[in-house]
């Protein structure tokens, strides 16, 4: 009886992990297709990284959450921030040096894994977000896959376990309802055909 209630939790624990995925899936390609690549968490963005220029704190194809910068003259010496290049790629490094001259606040800025300070220092107009310090390493991977082409491929995986998982338990239950001749002759209260006379 002990056994039967251990794998009625394991089956329904299987289960349930199985649907969080592929309802977690199913939302990360949905989002990521609505907001035309552009997944949000909580109100950050995700963003993927595509160097290891931050290694090791930050690891290439991990994910970051980014907070949308307000004031972008705010930041200071160690703050690790997200801006764009002039040829509007994305890079998230962190300031070494703040430079203000009149109204105009520069940012000098580093990779963590880099050897020497990036050759431009940032514009405080081209600073697009800030790091809030979450990052899911390697994830970055499966959100770029999700945004390809092939992305609605990936609903498919965890869809096709829960489909193996459930004709097991399907076929387990079948087994266990078949009993054999003599086990069938003890539940009708009959010795296996011998009578006592």
């Amino acid at each position: 009886m002990k056994k039967l209630k251990v794998m009625k939790w394991i089956n329904s624990l299987i289960t349930g992990i199985l649907i969080i995925l592929l309802i977690s899936i199913a939302s990360l390609v949905g989002v990521t297709k609505i907001s035309g690549g552009e997944p949000q968490l909580l109100g950050n963005q995700i963003k993927t990284v595509l160097s290891g220029s931050m290694e090791p704190g930050i690891k290439t194809g991990s994910i970051i959450t980014v907070k949308q910068a307000t004031d972008k003259t705010k930041y200071k010496e160690g703050d690790v921030i997200t801006f764009q290049e002039e040829n509007g790629i994305l890079i998230t490094h962190r300031i070494t040096e703040v430079i203000k001259s009149g109204d105009s606040v520069l940012y000098r800025t580093k990779g963590d894994n880099n050897n020497a300070e990036d050759m431009n220092p940032v514009l405080s107009e081209n600073v697009v977000a800030e790091y809030t310090g979450i990052t899911v390493p390697y994830a970055g991977y499966l959100i770029n896959f999700s945004q390809s082409k092939n992305g609605a491929f990936f609903l498919l995986i965890p869809g096709f376990l829960l489909l193996i998982y459930s004709g097991f338990v399907v076929w387990r239950a079948l087994s266990e309802i078949e009993v054999s001749p003599k086990k069938q002759a003890e539940l009708l209260g009959e010795d296996g055909g011998k009578s006592s006379s």
